[in-house]
């Protein structure tokens, strides 16, 4: 299970207010300690941002990237992913994601995975990992990756960018052994 860690809202990104500029002060709204405008009653709610990730798997091997040195956790490895922005479709940043990470183009499929991310305390996020099906492009690293390559679910390197990520690739794991295991059992009968 992944630890929960919390920050103290004093220390998020709002010091002023948006709206009037007046510095925000901590309030207690809603059983949490929040920042507030004392002149024109602005809240500020930290929220979570959401992620995405694309999980490609092809014969019993995963597609990963290794994080390059200008990104965050650079030289471990992750399922290829990013931020969802502003307007966009979680599905369409997935794609996107993938693309600018990977250089493939995928269609994006069902949901294998939905997990709270609180590695960084600084940044909560929710993550939604996608199965992904290649269509095409031409595998390159790119983005926050400077490496791309296949493993084999059994045999992943370290280090693991993100704790969630290891949740995900055990699950893909087991699915991959239980479905061998039943082709077995299928062949022997």
């Amino acid at each position: 299970m992944t630890e929960r860690r919390s920050t103290d809202p004093a220390s998020g990104p709002f010091r002023f207010c948006p709206y009037c500029a007046t510095p925000l002060h901590p309030i207690e709204k809603g059983g949490r300690r929040r920042m507030a405008c004392p002149s024109c009653g602005f809240i500020h709610y930290r929220n979570p941002t959401v992620g995405v990730a694309a999980v490609i798997v092809d014969h019993g091997r995963i597609l990963l990237g290794r994080r390059a040195s200008h990104s965050s956790y650079p030289g471990a490895w992750c399922i290829p992913c990013g931020h969802v922005e502003w307007d966009e479709d979680v599905r369409e940043a997935a794609r996107r994601e993938c693309r600018e990470e990977t250089g493939l183009d995928v269609r994006v499929g069902e949901v294998v995975a939905v997990h709270s991310n609180f590695h960084n305390p600084a940044q909560h996020t929710v993550g939604v990992w996608f199965r992904c099906e290649i269509e095409g492009g031409t595998l390159r690293a790119g983005d926050d990756l400077d490496l791309v390559a296949w493993f084999p679910l059994n045999d992943l390197p370290e280090p693991l960018a993100f704790p969630t990520d290891r949740i995900v690739l055990e699950a893909l794991r087991r699915e991959l052994d239980e479905a061998r295991n039943h082709e077995r059992l299928e062949s022997a009968l």
